[in-house]
C-alpha cells in the first residue's frame, strides 16, 4: 500500500496560498513533529512517572498536570525553532509568548494558539486527549505584536487542527480547502493520509453534553435535551448520549458519525467555559469546513469578534440539522421570555 505523508501532502497543497512561500507549510509541519514527540509522551507516560499533578495552577485556575506542561514546553520548543510563528497564545500562559523580536522569528508572519493538551482530567485514567491549534496571518507588517494581530475573528483562520492521542494517533486539519485527516504509523513514524476529505452527515443519532449539569442549562438546551430523549421512532429518535469530556475525542466522533456536542452557558458560567480562540474557533473552522456548524445558540463562534486572549464562549457544534434545530429553540425561548 502506498502512503501519503503529511509532509507530501502540505507540499502538494502549497499552491492554495498564493501569498505564502511556504511558510504556512513549514509551520504545519513543525506542528506535526511536535505531536510526534507529545504523542511519545504520552504513550509512556505512566511508565516514566511523568502521569498526575504538577502542582500548580493555570491561568483558567485548572491544575496542571504534569503533560499539561510536557506538551505546552514541546510545541513552544518546536514553533520557536520553526521561525514561521511570531506569537503564541497559549492555555497554559496568561500573556502571550511574543518572538517577533527574538532572534530567528523577528521574520515570522503567523500567530498560533493552542489548547496544548485538551482533556487534561482524562489524563490519568487513560481516555483519549488530544491538542487543538488556530492559526492566523499577522496584519501588522513588522515590529510588536499589536493587539489586532491576536485578536481576530475566527472568520480570518489560515489553518486550524487538532490532534487525537487515542487507540491511534490522528491527525486532522483545515486550511480552508476541506479537511483531511492523517493517521501516525509508529512503524515509519510518520502520519500519513487516512482520511482524505473528511465530511460529517448532515444529521445524527448521538447527541454529548455533560447531562450531570441539566439543572443549570438554559431553557433552550433543556428543551432541545427533552427532545433528544423523547421517542418519536420516524425522526430516529430517542438519540443515545456519547459524552467522553475531552473536546478533541467528542467532536472527531461527532464529525466522523454525527451527531451533535453541546457546551452552554450555565448558572455557573455565565459565559460558556470553553475558550473561544484556542478551542471554539479552531474546532469551528474544522467542522464547517467539513458541512457541519458551529454557534452558541444564538450567533455562529466564527463570526465573534474577540475582546480578551482567554475570552469563553458557549458551544454547539455538530451535524447542520441538529445545530439548527437548537438554534431555533433559542429564537423561540427568548422571544418567549421577552414578551
Amino acid at each position: 500500500m502506498e502512503y501519503k505523508t503529511l509532509g507530501q501532502f502540505i507540499i502538494e497543497k502549497q499552491a492554495e496560498f498564493p501569498f505564502a512561500k511556504g511558510e504556512l507549510s513549514r509551520l504545519l509541519r513543525d506542528l506535526g513533529i511536535a505531536a510526534k514527540v507529545v504523542n511519545r509522551e504520552v504513550n509512556k507516560a505512566g511508565l516514566a512517572e511523568i502521569l498526575g499533578s504538577f502542582g500548580q495552577t493555570n491561568v483558567q485556575g485548572e491544575e496542571q498536570q504534569k503533560l499539561d506542561v510536557l506538551a505546552d514546553q514541546e510545541f513552544i520548543s518546536a514553533l520557536r525553532r520553526g521561525g514561521e510563528c511570531c506569537y503564541i497564545a497559549s492555555e497554559e500562559h496568561e500573556e502571550g509568548l511574543d518572538f517577533s523580536s527574538s532572534e530567528g522569528s523577528s521574520d515570522g508572519k503567523y500567530i498560533v494558539c493552542i489548547d496544548p493538551l485538551d482533556g487534561s482530567s482524562n489524563i490519568d485514567v487513560n481516555i483519549s486527549i488530544g491538542t487543538i491549534f488556530s492559526i492566523y496571518r499577522r496584519k501588522s507588517i513588522s515590529g510588536k505584536i499589536l493587539e489586532e494581530d491576536i485578536l481576530q475573528q475566527g472568520l480570518n483562520q489560515v489553518a486550524a487542527g487538532y490532534i487525537l492521542y487515542g487507540s491511534s494517533t490522528m491527525l486532522v486539519y483545515t486550511t480552508g480547502h476541506g479537511v483531511n485527516g492523517f493517521t501516525l504509523d509508529p512503524s515509519i513514524g510518520e502520519f500519513c493520509l487516512s482520511h482524505p476529505a473528511m465530511r460529517i452527515p448532515e444529521n445524527g443519532n448521538t447527541y454529548s453534553i455533560n447531562q450531570g449539569n441539566f439543572v443549570n442549562f438554559p431553557p433552550a438546551i433543556k428543551e432541545y435535551v427533552k427532545l433528544c430523549q423523547e421517542e418519536n421512532l420516524s425522526n430516529g429518535r430517542p438519540y443515545s448520549l456519547r459524552y467522553i469530556g475531552s473536546l478533541v475525542a467528542d467532536l472527531h466522533r461527532t464529525m466522523l458519525k454525527g451527531g451533535i456536542f453541546m457546551y452552554p452557558e450555565s448558572v455557573r458560567h455565565r459565559k460558556g467555559k470553553l475558550r473561544l480562540m484556542y478551542e471554539c474557533n479552531p474546532m469551528a473552522f474544522i467542522l464547517e469546513q467539513a458541512g457541519g456548524k458551529a454557534s452558541t445558540g444564538k450567533e455562529r463562534i466564527l463570526e465573534i469578534q474577540p475582546e480578551e486572549l482567554h475570552q469563553r464562549t458557549p458551544l454547539v457544534i455538530g451535524s447542520p440539522i441538529m445545530v439548527s434545530m437548537v438554534e431555533k429553540l433559542y429564537a423561540e425561548l427568548e422571544e418567549f421570555t421577552t414578551k
